[in-house]
């Protein structure tokens, strides 16, 4: 059986819980690490490789992980928001 920090033991549940957080986390990470490099292509004029990113991005989001798409770099004057390319 799993332990926690002070060595108690956790339930199943606790421990899948935990193992879902964990995933959770690395996938927000993995759409900001994403959002980022789309607003870079944008930036530096590689428009067609942002819009195919972007694309893939507003898919895995609506498809797999039921959320609201984002903006394709090219559906406003500005990158993504977390992107480095912000006039």
């Amino acid at each position: 059986m799993a332990r926690d920090s002070n060595g108690a033991k956790q339930t199943t549940g606790e421990t899948q819980g935990g193992e879902v957080q964990r995933w959770h986390r690395a996938a927000e990470d993995a759409f900001e690490q994403l959002g980022w490099a789309i607003g870079y292509l944008h930036g530096i004029g590689k428009h067609g490789e942002a819009r195919m990113l972007a694309g893939n991005r507003r898919v895995i989001r609506e498809r797999v992980l039921g959320q609201s798409g984002q903006p394709l770099p090219t559906d406003s004057d500005r990158a993504s928001p977390a992107g480095p390319a912000q006039r």
